[in-house]
């Protein structure tokens, strides 16, 4: 019964030393197993300190009561240690945290009135989420400067260097310069290309060659030390990590994920990846740099450092602030964090969330990383209308963005794959090199691709005016001549044009391919900027052929009835916008926070319904290949254990069918609840490796009592052994309330009902699968037991939901008829071979409705309990 454990983890017999956690991350990819801490002292004492008839204790888990005279927190004098501790790959228990919560507030509250200090702590602990929230936005805020700043002063440091200020960009150096141009704004003498201060020339082909050189050899330069950094001090740092906080914010431990080394490894590695040209962001790593914030300030703060569905509030919030300073939207930051990577969302989490994006968009415009008074680099503002006619080419964009997400989703989960089940995986170093190397060699010739992303996608926002000297701005020129729309035919488009659309077109079709290989890397990656990056190139080609085709055809009745002649109708800029959110959301699945966020990039609200159709035609183009965006599915590929609630399933199952123990699988262990001795309880304990044991009555009964942990039965043992006399291996244990009749002789008998969960979740053998799904994504549950009147017969883990629904997955099952469901919930007395079918202890069992060769194999089933006494 290896599903019942919650997964499987090694016991050390009178030992309580955390086995030591993965140290690398290809570890943490393929890791199933559940460690257990036993070294903090941060939950309720699960120990009986006084095995006496006047004791009464009694702790529930899963919404029971506790009855007791004192609190069970009062019990000894100190905590028992590594009761209610979690370590790496372990599930957190959503229930009990939130019990611990409740009798931690209602202490407090008991106490306020009894003096001005306990009424001081009440204040303390009702602002202390407030007081973490603004210490994360603060942080956030300030780290997201910093990497800005460093990331585009290292990112010019390919191409050149300021000799008057070293520590100026491109853009900075030529400031204060009066020696510009309009038409070359940004050669001015104070900024020397490495051709300049190597062979003193600026032009020919030797000038070309060593800046190509150059630019090369500090891109291989950036990405090698990113990715040494990684693989050395903080294996953890690599990849988005919105996969992860997703996995994290639904109860998964991850220890180290977000600490301090992973913190600063990530920073600085993120701004190394971003100036090496490789084609990622930083936005996505950014949500990841300010969880870390937020779990780190959250253990300034007991309310939260000893709990972990509190931190959790806490880690949502920052999220929040991570999109905010990514994209200079709070409010689409909130609803991100609400939409795509939070599992639990509170009213009070909302408030706090908007609170923590305010706070960090404040830092931010405070710092103002970009000279422009805006948070973002490709801020920009349309004043053109749209007109009705364009729906049709931003619903166009709108499906190339679907079929885009859909094809980066299997190709890139597919190298991925690759990549983990092959030799090349091994050498991450190796592959970020080439990576690098290729994208330098190939992005240099190509201005388009030899800039920044962020430069790219603003030079693509912007729409073109007086002011602007870009390439694809060349056409103006001439529409916006004197001639008369007569003279059309006789003014070509002037050559900057094509060069420029060709240029894009490579670039469009580079960037799809260095994305698919670059997302993965071991260095911090995000996807965002390169799926708005290809989106944008896309629709600005859209928009340019859209406006040339509107200005040569101003007759047609599209164009006639909403464009004037001499009047600009058509915004490229505008497609551009639309089109990188459309291939945003195909990725990412994404829809009303990325309508939210692309809106406050432009500042208006009229461009809000192009957006709008232009994503969910996006969304609907990629559910139709398949309903998983790129996080789900790379959180499928690593194997962690997320129930994704947005996913739909068809299940014709009952419990069960699902249930632990099988035929093949070991019996299910069981304790009674005054039959065992210590010693049988922990051979029990050392010959299994299960997370928890139901209590039942007796053998005979096998009716449900509660349920046990596993970690919390050696703790109390151990616990009982250094502070109760008289406990030996052969001392009766009990989960009742008294204990049972023995002979005098007898040693003391160890009572651990303050340890049991009274009230256990549980299901019965008919319940239909998809009310058990359900059960586990909205309650948060760790494992449920499955009964029929009262006896158990097996248990169901998040294990189990999770490997029955990839189940489902592979074997698409149809959707039943009405009658299926009537005669799978309700069995008839007899099987189709006419004899009775069998009993065990008057529960009728039949043979599993899986495969027709098991129901021939297998004519009868039973209820398997483990024998004690031959334990």
């Amino acid at each position: 019964m290896e599903s019942e454990q919650l997964f499987s983890r090694s016991y050390y017999r009178n030992s309580y030393n955390s086995i030591t956690s993965a140290s690398s991350d290809e570890e943490l990819l393929d890791g199933a197993g559940v460690i257990m801490d036993f070294h903090t002292t941060e939950d309720d004492n699960l120990l009986d300190g006084d095995a006496s008839p006047g004791s009464n204790y009694a702790m529930s888990n899963g919404g029971g009561v506790v009855s007791s005279s004192t609190h069970l927190l009062d019990l000894l004098e100190e905590p028992i240690p590594g009761v209610g501790t979690y370590d790496d790959f372990h599930t957190i228990d959503w229930v009990r945290e939130k019990c611990k919560d409740r009798e931690r507030h209602r202490k407090i509250n008991s106490k306020k009135k009894e003096s001005a200090w306990e009424f001081t702590k009440s204040l303390y602990d009702a602002w202390s989420g407030w007081l973490v929230v603004t210490l994360t936005g603060l942080a956030s805020g300030a780290l997201a400067g910093v990497i800005d700043i460093a990331a585009d002063w290292m990112n010019d440091l390919k191409e050149g260097v300021c000799l008057s200020a070293m520590w100026f960009n491109h853009e900075q150096c030529c400031w204060g310069s009066n020696e510009t141009t309009f038409a070359e704004r940004d050669k001015c003498p104070q900024w020397n290309s490495w051709a300049e201060l190597i062979l003193g020339q600026a032009e020919g082909p030797g000038s070309y060659i060593m800046n190509y050189f150059m630019y090369t050899f500090w891109a291989l330069s950036f990405a090698f030390l990113a990715v040494c950094l990684v693989k050395v001090f903080a294996p953890y740092a690599c990849g988005s990590g919105i996969p992860e906080i997703k996995t994290i914010l639904s109860g998964f431990i991850i220890r180290g994920y977000l600490g301090k080394w992973t913190l600063m490894i990530k920073t600085i590695t993120l701004v190394l990846a971003v100036a090496s040209g490789l084609s990622l962001g930083k936005e996505g790593p950014l949500v990841h740099v300010a969880c870390c914030c937020g779990n780190i300030f959250s253990y300034l703060f007991p309310k939260y450092s000893k709990n972990e569905a509190k931190k959790r509030e806490v880690l949502s919030a920052a999220s929040a602030a991570g999109v905010s300073v990514a994209f200079g939207a709070p409010i689409g930051g909130v609803l991100f964090s609400l939409e795509e990577v939070s599992y639990y969302f509170p009213l009070k989490t909302l408030w706090r969330s908007f609170f923590a994006a305010l706070v960090a968009a404040f830092v931010l415009r405070s710092i103002n990383p970009f000279g422009n008074s805006r948070l973002v680099l490709f801020y920009v503002e349309y004043h053109t209308p749209w007109y009705l006619f364009e729906l049709v080419p931003f619903i166009l964009l709108g499906v190339f963005g679907g079929l885009w997400g859909a094809f980066f989703i299997r190709a890139n989960i597919a190298w991925c794959r690759r990549r983990k089940s092959t030799r090349f995986g091994k050498y991450p170093v190796l592959e970020v090199i080439t990576v690098a190397a290729i994208t330098a060699i190939v992005a240099f010739p190509n201005p388009y691709t030899r800039q920044n992303t962020s430069e790219l996608i603003k030079e693509l926002f912007t729409d073109c005016g007086p002011l602007e000297s870009s390439q694809l701005c060349q056409y103006r020129s001439q529409m916006n001549g004197t001639r008369a729309y007569s003279d059309v035919s006789s003014q070509p488009s002037t050559p900057g044009v094509y060069s420029a659309m060709w240029q894009l077109c490579l670039a469009l079709i580079f960037k799809i391919v260095m994305t698919i290989f670059t997302f993965g890397l071991k260095v911090p990656s995000g996807l965002f900027i390169p799926s708005m990056a290809i989106g944008a190139i896309a629709g600005r080609i859209v928009g340019i052929a859209v406006e040339q085709l509107a200005y040569y055809h101003h007759d047609w009745f599209l164009f006639k009835e909403w464009c004037e002649v001499g009047a600009d109708c058509i915004t490229p800029g505008l497609y551009a916008m639309v089109g990188a959110a459309a291939c945003l959301g195909g990725v990412t699945r994404m829809t009303v926070s990325l309508v939210v966020i692309v809106f406050e990039l432009t500042g208006g609200l009229e461009y809000i319904v192009p957006l709008m159709a232009a994503v969910m035609t996006s969304k609907w183009v990629g559910d139709a290949f398949g309903r998983e965006g790129i996080y789900e599915a790379h959180i499928r590929l690593n194997g962690y254990p997320f129930l994704d609630a947005k996913e739909e399933f068809t299940h014709t199952t009952l419990a069960r069918e699902v249930m632990r123990p099988r035929r093949s699988d070991p019996p299910l262990a069981v304790l009674t609840q005054d039959d065992l001795t210590v010693e049988e309880l922990q051979t029990i304990i050392s010959e299994t490796s299960y997370n928890g044991f139901p209590v039942i009555v007796s053998k005979e009964s096998q009716r449900l009592v509660g349920f046990a942990l596993r970690r919390d039965i050696t703790i109390a043992i151990e616990n009982a052994r250094r502070k109760q006399e008289g406990i030996m291996l052969n001392s009766r244990v009990y989960f009742t309330q008294h204990a049972p009749t023995l002979p005098a002789d007898s040693p003391r008998p160890l009572k651990l009902r303050s340890i049991l969960d009274m009230s256990p979740f549980t299901v019965t053998d008919h319940t239909p699968m998809e009310i058990v799904v359900d059960i586990f994504r909205k309650l948060g549950l760790r494992q449920c037991l499955v009964t029929h009147n009262g006896i158990v017969l097996g248990i169901i883990t998040k294990k189990n939901i999770l490997e029955h629904l990839e189940e489902l997955k592979e074997r698409v099952e149809p959707l039943a008829s009405p009658w299926y469901y009537y005669k799978k919930r309700h069995p008839p007395s007899h099987g189709p071979d006419g004899k009775p079918r069998p009993r065990v202890h008057n529960v009728q069992l039949i043979p599993s409705f899986s495969t027709h060769a098991r129901v021939e194999e297998e004519s009868e089933e039973e209820v398997r309990l483990l024998d004690n006494s031959s334990s």
